[in-house]
C-alpha cells in the first residue's frame, strides 16, 4: 500500500472517537451472523441542545412560588425554539449524514434515519451483526462498538440502538404483590362479590381493603372538580398492558357508584394497541385507570398506550434478555409534539427499573425530556419502586455492594411517589423504594430537607450511596391492599404502582381548582412541594427494606422513616385540605 494511502487511513482512524464500546458479547447472548450488507436499520441521533442549563433554570423559575416567572409555562413552539440544537449542530450532523448518502429526518433535537447496515458500518466505524439471547426472543441487530468523527462529537449526545443489547426488566411494573380475592368464573358471579367489596367502604381507615372512598376519607378529599375537557389527567401504559372497559365499568358499579358512566380516552403511541381481548397482564393499566378515576372523577382521563421497548444494561437483578423495558423515549417524543390544548396537566407512570440498568446517556436524555414536559406545565409523577434500598445491592461495574436507586424516579424533574401502609399510625411500606441517584446531582429545591436527613444518619451506609445525588422519593401515599377489577375478578394489589395514581389524582384536583380561579396548572411540582411541608403528614414509623441475602450487608439493609424527609416516604402523605388552600386559596374542599 502506498505510504500516502497508509497516512490517510491512519488519519481517518485518528479523527474518529469511540462513543461506546463493549469488550465482549454480553453474557446470555451469542453471535448469530454478521448482518447482510442490505439489512435495513433505523437509528436515532440525539443532538445537543444549545444551552440546556438555561432551560433548566427557566423551568426552576417558573416552578418556584414567589418567582416573577412562576406559572409562566412555555407553549410548544416556545419550547422547541428554546431547546433547539444550534444551527451549527444541525448543519454539521446533517451534512455528515447527507455526505454519506443518508437522508436525515430532524424532529426537534433528534435526527432519525433509516439506512443499510453497509452504510451504518461505514458511517459509525461499526460492525453490525445479529445476536440472539439464549432464552429466546427475536434476534437483535447490534454492534460491539461505534465511533463518530471528532468534529461531530460536540454536536451529539448519543446514537441508539447500537451497543445496548439487553432489554429485560425483572420489575415490569412497580406492583409489589397481587392477590385474587374471588374465584368467580363469570361476570355474574363477580357482580355478587360487589357487596363484599362495597361493605368494606365503611372502613374509612383503609384497614382491610383500600378503596377510593377510604382514601378520600383518610386524606380528607371532598373537593369535586369540573368535568370540563380543559381539565385532563393521564397515565402511561407500556409492555402491551391495556386498561379494560369491562373492568372499568365493574369498578365504577362496585366502588364508585356515584360516578357510573364516565369513560376514558385511549391514544396510541409508537404502534401501541388497545387490545381488549388480550390474554396478557392488564393489572397495572387497570390499577392506574381505576384509582386515577377513583380520586379525581369526573376529570377526563387519557391512557397513552405505548408500543416499543427501550435499551437496558443487564444487571444481576435485571438480566439481559428479550425486550421488557419501557419505551420512555417514544412516549416523550409523542407528548412533546402534542398541541398545547391536547396536553394533560398531570401524568402518572407506574413503571421503573434500577437506575444502573439504564445507559447513562439514555437516562440523561430521557430526564431532559421530562424537564421539557415540566416547561409546558405538565406534572410528571413516577412510582419510586418496590425494593427499598435495592434488591441484591450489587454495583454493575465492579460487583461491589451499593444501593440501587430507580429510574426514572431518580430524574430530578419528576415527582417520585413512595408508599405507606396502615393508618393508626400510617407507616412506611416495607417495600417502598428510595435512595440517591448515581446520575443526577441533588437539586437545589431539596437540599435543605435532604441535608437534615443526612445530618441525622451521619456516616451510616455512606459507602453505599451517593450523598450528593438527587434524593427519592419526594412524597408518598397509601400503597397496600388496593381493590381493583382485573379480567372480571376482584384482586388486591400492593406497591408504589398504587401510590402514584393516588397522588396524581390529587394533583389533578388541585389543578382543576386552580383553573376555576384562572390560575395556571402547577406544572413541575417539586419546588412547590418542598416549600409547603406543613401540607404533609410526616411519616416517622416503618422502613423500606432490601439488599436481601447480600452477605456484606448482613443479608439485608433498610432505610428508616424518620421526622422530616426520608428516603422511604419523602415529605410524607398529603393533607388535601391544606394543599388545596395553598394551591387555590378560597376554593372550598367540598
Amino acid at each position: 500500500i502506498p505510504s500516502t494511502m497508509l497516512f490517510l487511513l491512519f488519519a481517518a482512524a485518528a479523527s474518529a472517537r469511540v462513543m461506546s464500546s463493549l469488550h465482549a458479547v454480553p453474557k446470555g447472548w451469542h453471535h448469530v451472523r454478521q448482518a447482510l450488507p442490505d439489512d435495513p436499520i433505523t437509528l436515532r441521533i440525539a443532538l445537543q441542545q444549545q444551552s440546556p442549563e438555561v432551560l433548566e433554570q427557566a423551568v426552576l423559575d417558573m416552578s418556584t412560588p414567589g418567582h416573577p416567572n412562576y406559572g409562566m409555562h412555555m407553549t410548544r413552539e416556545e419550547l422547541q425554539s428554546f431547546a433547539a440544537p444550534s444551527p451549527e449542530s444541525q448543519g454539521a450532523v446533517g451534512g455528515w449524514l447527507t455526505g454519506n448518502g443518508i437522508e436525515p429526518l430532524l424532529r426537534n433535537d433528534w435526527i432519525t434515519f433509516t439506512t443499510t447496515t453497509r452504510k451504518a458500518n461505514t458511517l459509525l466505524n461499526s460492525s453490525f451483526a445479529w445476536y440472539q439471547f439464549h432464552g429466546g426472543g427475536d434476534p437483535k441487530l447490534r454492534t460491539l462498538s461505534y465511533s463518530v468523527p471528532d468534529h461531530i462529537v460536540p454536536h451529539i449526545d448519543l446514537v441508539q440502538p447500537t451497543t445496548r443489547f439487553g432489554q429485560l426488566g425483572a420489575q415490569k411494573s412497580t406492583i409489589f404483590e397481587m392477590h385474587r380475592v374471588d374465584d368467580a368464573k363469570d361476570i355474574s358471579s363477580v357482580a355478587n362479590t360487589k357487596v363484599a367489596a362495597n361493605s368494606q367502604e365503611t372502613d374509612a381507615n383503609c384497614g382491610y381493603k383500600t378503596t377510593p372512598r377510604c382514601l378520600k376519607s383518610l386524606y380528607n378529599i371532598n373537593y369535586t372538580a369540573s368535568a370540563s375537557p380543559e381539565n385532563k389527567v393521564a397515565f402511561a401504559s407500556y409492555l402491551e398492558e391495556y386498561a379494560r372497559y369491562k373492568d372499568f365499568t365493574l369498578f365504577q358499579e362496585g366502588l364508585v357508584p356515584e360516578a357510573v358512566g364516565q369513560n376514558f380516552t385511549v391514544e396510541l403511541v409508537n404502534g401501541g394497541l388497545n387490545d381488549q381481548d388480550s390474554t396478557d397482564d392488564s393489572a397495572e393499566a387497570n390499577l392506574d385507570l381505576q384509582y386515577l378515576f377513583g380520586i379525581s372523577h369526573p376529570i377526563p382521563i387519557v391512557e397513552y398506550s405505548t408500543g416499543g421497548r427501550g435499551p437496558l444494561v443487564p444487571t444481576r437483578d435485571q438480566p439481559t434478555g428479550p425486550g421488557s423495558n419501557e419505551p420512555y423515549l417514544e412516549w416523550l417524543l409523542y407528548m412533546l409534539d402534542l398541541a398545547d390544548e391536547d396536553l394533560p396537566q398531570a401524568v402518572s407512570t407506574s413503571y421503573g427499573e434500577e437506575e444502573q440498568s439504564v445507559p447513562q446517556e439514555y437516562a440523561l436524555k430521557v430526564c431532559n425530556m421530562m424537564l421539557q414536559l415540566g416547561a409546558r406545565g405538565v406534572s410528571v409523577l413516577f412510582s419510586s419502586g418496590d425494593s427499598g434500598p435495592g434488591n441484591s445491592c450489587i454495583r454493575n461495574t465492579n460487583n461491589e455492594t451499593y444501593f440501587e436507586p430507580t429510574f426514572p424516579a431518580g430524574c430530578p424533574w419528576v415527582t417520585a411517589v413512595g408508599a405507606t401502609v396502615g393508618t393508626e399510625p400510617e407507616r412506611a411500606a416495607t417495600y417502598s423504594s428510595g435512595g440517591f441517584s448515581i446520575y443526577h446531582a441533588q437539586p437545589p429545591y431539596q437540599k435543605a430537607a435532604v441535608g437534615e436527613y443526612l445530618d441525622k444518619i451521619n456516616s451510616t451506609y455512606s459507602a453505599y450511596f451517593n450523598r450528593t445525588g438527587r434524593a427519592i422519593p419526594d412524597v408518598a401515599a397509601q400503597g397496600s391492599s388496593f381493590t381493583i377489577y382485573d379480567k372480571g375478578y376482584i384482586s388486591l394489589l400492593a406497591g408504589t404502582s398504587a401510590s402514584c395514581p393516588v397522588f396524581t389524582g390529587i394533583v389533578a384536583l388541585l389543578n382543576a381548582a386552580r383553573r376555576t380561579q384562572g390560575r395556571p396548572p402547577l406544572g413541575f411540582l417539586n419546588p412547590w412541594l418542598y416549600g409547603v411541608t406543613d401540607a404533609f403528614n410526616d411519616i416517622t414509623e416503618g422502613y423500606g427494606g432490601g439488599c436481601w441475602n447480600n452477605l456484606r450487608m448482613g443479608r439485608s439493609a433498610r432505610w428508616n422513616a424518620t421526622a422530616g424527609w426520608d428516603p422511604v416516604t419523602g415529605l410524607g402523605t398529603p393533607k388535601f385540605e391544606r394543599l388545596l388552600e395553598l394551591a387555590a386559596p378560597g376554593v372550598d374542599n367540598c
